[in-house]
């Protein structure tokens, strides 16, 4: 996955992203018939029998009860549509708005060639993500800091470490804060995907002789284990 390698670019990796989105959006709107054509080619090279698409779709093995639809419909429909349907509800479903949000301010504070993702407004949208962190006032300073904290560190490479050694974390307290959890972030999304892959060596069988409190407390000894 584009997302999960080390030297990807998060901005470029959300773009990606976003071009396989449209890409398998305009496959089902165009390219039903292209695709059509091409695996009828193969079938008559290959000497395999192709159904007669106008006629009616039997499901299963019987040929008593029709579907009421023809091949062409179900191919197209039933099949091929869904298939793309299902990969695009995932992609929505793992990278929804809120998702992009994160990862696009996450991009926008790399400091790689001198801030050239630099975008304060995906960057204030990522401050808004923790309210609990940022409320109104916060975010109003924090635009003010990132104006001049764009400036000031156009030349450093290494953003948290310059912050720390150039004294800087008061001054920009706000932007230090907002680095601070999107460093932490990946760590704790991989926390998460770690627990839910340990869930399935725990809720087996065993889960159906035991209470739910036993269970829980089960999963975060086991989870915090080394696997």
């Amino acid at each position: 996955m584009i997302l999960q390698k080390k030297d990807q670019d998060i901005v470029n990796a959300v773009e990606f992203l976003n071009i396989t989105k449209k890409r398998l959006q305009d496959m089902r709107k165009n390219e039903w018939e292209s695709l059509l054509d091409d695996v009828s080619s193969f079938c008559d090279v290959h000497d395999i029998l192709i159904p007669n698409l106008d006629e009616s779709y039997f499901p299963g093995k019987s040929k008593c009860k029709s579907s009421g639809v023809s091949y062409a419909h179900h191919l197209c429909v039933e099949v091929f549509f869904v298939v793309i349907d299902v990969q695009l509800q995932e992609l929505n479903d793992r990278f929804d708005v809120v998702s992009s949000d994160l990862l696009l301010g996450m991009g926008s504070l790399n400091p790689v060639n001198s801030f050239s993702n630099f975008d304060k407004c995906k960057i204030m949208t990522l401050a808004k993500c923790y309210p609990s962190e940022f409320d109104h006032g916060k975010i109003r300073d924090l635009s003010y800091q990132l104006d001049t904290f764009i400036i000031h560190m156009r030349r450093i490479r290494d953003l948290a470490k310059a912050l720390v050694e150039a004294n800087l974390v008061e001054t920009y307290s706000l932007v230090y804060l907002l680095v601070k959890l999107t460093l932490i972030l990946p760590v704790a999304t991989a926390t998460v995907e770690r627990a839910f892959s340990s869930m399935k060596h725990i809720k087996n069988e065993v889960q159906n002789s035991i209470g739910n409190q036993y269970l829980n407390d089960c999963l975060v000894c086991y989870i915090e284990c080394d696997l």
